[in-house]
C-alpha cells in the first residue's frame, strides 16, 4: 500500500466516477482502477461496489475511506513541517482551505491578510458553507479550518478561537422610511418584504428563532445562500435583509444601503475559527490559528 493508491480512493469518493476521478489525479482511468483493485487485494476486503459505474464504496470501503483521509491529512502535515525546517528563512508555502459561513465570507481577508504578512508563500481555497458542512468537511479532512458560529450548535471535537461578536441589523434602501431610525424591533421587521439566507444556514436558524421570541413569524419573499445576493437585492430591489452590523463597513456608505439595529430582542453570537482537534496540528493550520488569536475587532479596516 502507498500514498497515491490513497490518494486515488479519496479521489473516487470526492468526484463518485472513475474517470473524473483519474483526471483529477493526472492519471488514465485503468492506472487508476487498477491501483485501486490493488489496494483491494492487499488489504483482503472489497472497496468499491462492481457495476457497470461507480455505485459507491462497501462498508469496508468507507472505513478505509476514513483511514485514508486520516494518512493523507497527516502525510501533508508532515511534509508542510519538513519543508518549513528547509526554508525557515522563507516561512511556510502551501495551500490552506478554508470553510465560512455566508455572512462570515466578508471577515476572511482580515485573516488572511495577517497569514500572508508572515508567510506570503501560503495560498488558499475559500468556500461559502452551511456550519453543518464545516464540520463535516473538517472530519473528512476536506478543509482545513472553518469560521463557524461557536455558541447557537454543538462543535464537540474541534478547537475553537472566537473571533468576533456577530450582532444583527436590518438592512434597506437608503431611501426607505426606516434608514434614519435609530432602531427597529423583530416584530416591525416582520411586516417587510424581507430577502434571508436559505433555511439551512444557522444565520436563518438564529435569525428564525429571534422572531419567535419576538412573537412574529415573516415570510421571506426571497432566500438565497449568498450574503452578497442580499445586499444586491436591497440595493437594486428595495427588499429589506437582516445581516451582521459589519456587513455595512463592506459595503461602504455610499452604497445606497443603510443598517438600523435591530431590538426587543438583542441578538448576539460569537463567531470563531474551528479546526480538528488533533495532536501535532499542521503547521499551515497553527500558522492560521495564531492569526486567529491575535485578532482584534480593531483590526477591520
Amino acid at each position: 500500500m502507498d500514498i497515491r493508491q490513497l490518494q486515488y480512493l479519496v479521489a473516487l469518493a470526492r468526484e463518485k466516477h472513475f474517470t473524473r476521478a483519474a483526471d483529477a489525479c493526472n492519471v488514465t482511468q485503468p492506472t487508476l482502477s487498477g491501483r485501486i483493485r490493488q489496494l483491494e487485494l492487499e488489504l483482503g476486503v472489497p472497496i468499491v461496489e462492481r457495476g457497470q459505474r461507480y455505485q459507491g464504496l462497501t462498508q469496508e470501503g468507507e472505513r478505509i475511506l476514513k483511514w485514508a483521509q486520516l494518512i493523507l491529512s497527516t502525510w501533508s502535515s508532515m511534509r508542510q513541517e519538513l519543508a518549513q525546517l528547509s526554508t525557515s528563512d522563507f516561512g511556510l508555502a502551501g495551500r490552506l482551505v478554508l470553510g465560512a459561513i455566508p455572512s462570515a465570507l466578508p471577515m476572511i481577508p482580515y485573516l488572511t491578510r495577517e497569514v500572508s504578512k508572515l508567510h506570503p508563500n501560503i495560498e488558499f481555497t475559500v468556500m461559502s458553507m452551511s456550519s453543518e458542512e464545516i464540520l463535516r468537511g473538517l472530519e473528512d479532512y476536506s478543509i482545513d479550518a472553518g469560521i463557524t458560529y461557536l455558541d447557537n450548535e454543538p462543535i464537540d471535537g474541534m478547537l475553537a478561537t472566537p473571533l468576533y461578536e456577530e450582532r444583527y441589523c436590518l438592512f434597506v434602501p437608503s431611501t426607505h422610511g426606516l434608514a434614519g431610525k435609530k432602531s427597529v424591533t423583530w416584530r416591525n421587521a416582520a411586516d417587510l418584504s424581507l430577502a434571508l439566507l436559505t433555511t439551512n444556514m444557522q444565520n436563518r436558524r438564529i435569525i428564525d428563532r429571534a422572531f419567535s421570541s419576538a412573537g412574529c413569524r415573516p415570510s421571506a419573499a426571497l432566500e438565497t445562500n449568498s450574503v452578497i445576493n442580499l445586499c444586491s437585492n436591497v440595493r437594486l430591489m428595495g427588499l429589506a435583509s437582516i445581516m451582521p452590523h459589519y456587513i455595512l463597513d463592506i459595503l461602504g456608505t455610499e452604497s445606497g444601503v443603510s443598517a438600523v439595529p435591530l431590538v426587543e430582542p438583542a441578538v448576539c453570537h460569537s463567531v470563531g475559527l474551528v479546526v480538528l482537534n488533533r495532536d501535532p496540528l499542521g503547521p499551515l493550520v497553527r500558522a492560521f490559528r495564531a492569526a486567529a488569536a491575535a485578532f482584534t475587532p480593531e483590526k477591520l479596516t
